[in-house]
């Protein structure tokens, strides 16, 4: 069994993501913590909490985490992902469960040391909890069996005003910088990754017209990023940066394509500031330290969404 940790600023993308773990026969989610990101985590908690409920998912820890960036200015990411970052489906309900009361950075250390070497870390947003956490407990990265992260641009073929840099990196490069260092080994899929690898229209149609609870959530939330997207460039087809690094999580042989490098987080330039730079040709002598994926099996991952709407 996958037992995994996720890590979220819970927009439409992430909720995609967590509703396919938690619906995967060979995935159990142990705890949840959120930061902002996409939206501010006073958004991103009913969020996650929401789709628990469409999913009837067991009682599942859900923490609260950083509130803002550990250095850079924050900006929310209400265009691709409505005001309340769910899309701003309508008769949306919020849900009763409750939160835990312990910091999601807190929370992040005592799980791997409950669990060493038992627990996958899927980061789905900035990583500023992650950071955090690893001030504290510097040993924390070997403590986890594995670590994904959504993050990045391989490129510099980036989604923000910074236009070298993906936006999860763009929210936090400090925490990126921290983060990319720290841990031996990350699986990391990029900004670029996700266009690469788009949902085409006519199976992400298909998937709409799904009428089951889970289904019709799924078809509310991604309306407004939907219709973005096919307003604004229709050629790319619906992206998913979220659920193609669960994807790669929960059954890694659907990663088609990848290669092994050295990646860091830039820190400064004008338009470079949370890019991550690649060092292909192994010019600064440093350990290996991600496993970067360019190509999904994008057929698999069509398979997963079905299983998660069924």
């Amino acid at each position: 069994m996958l037992r995994l940790v996720i890590d979220t600023d819970a927009g439409v993308d992430d909720a995609q993501a967590i509703m396919m773990a938690l619906r995967h026969p060979a995935a159990q989610v142990e705890a949840i913590t959120t930061l902002t990101g996409n939206c501010h985590v006073d958004k991103v908690v009913p969020n996650v909490l929401s789709v628990l409920d469409v999913m009837n998912a067991p009682p599942i820890p859900v923490y609260r985490g950083a509130e803002r960036p550990l250095v850079a200015d924050w900006f929310p990411e209400s265009d691709f992902h409505g005001q309340d970052g769910l899309g701003d489906a309508p008769e949306r309900t919020y849900s009763q469960r409750s939160i835990e009361h312990k910091h999601a950075a807190l929370a992040l250390i005592d799980l791997a040391n409950a669990h060493p070497g038992e627990l996958t870390l899927v980061a789905l947003g900035p990583l500023t909890n992650l950071a955090l956490a690893l001030r504290l407990d510097p040993a924390l990265p070997s403590k986890f069996k594995a670590f994904t992260w959504m993050g990045g641009s391989i490129r510099g073929q980036g989604n923000t005003p910074n236009i070298a840099a993906e936006w999860n990196a763009f929210c936090d490069p400090e925490a990126v910088h921290m983060v990319l260092e720290a841990f031996p080994m990350t699986t990391l899929l990029s900004w670029e990754a996700t266009l690469d690898n788009p949902l085409q229209w006519d199976h992400f149609d298909r998937l709409c017209a799904i009428q089951t609870p889970v289904g019709r959530f799924h078809k509310a939330i991604t309306a407004f990023t939907s219709g973005y997207i096919r307003t604004n460039r229709p050629s790319l087809g619906f992206l998913l940066p979220d659920p193609l690094a669960m994807a790669a999580t929960l059954e890694p042989d659907l990663i088609a394509e990848s290669f092994d490098a050295y990646v860091t987080g830039e820190l400064q330039g004008k338009h470079t500031r949370g890019m991550t730079v690649i060092d292909h040709m192994g010019m600064l002598k440093r350990p290996v330290n991600a496993r970067v994926v360019t190509k999904v099996d994008m057929a698999g991952v069509y398979r997963l969404f079905e299983q998660m709407l069924a």
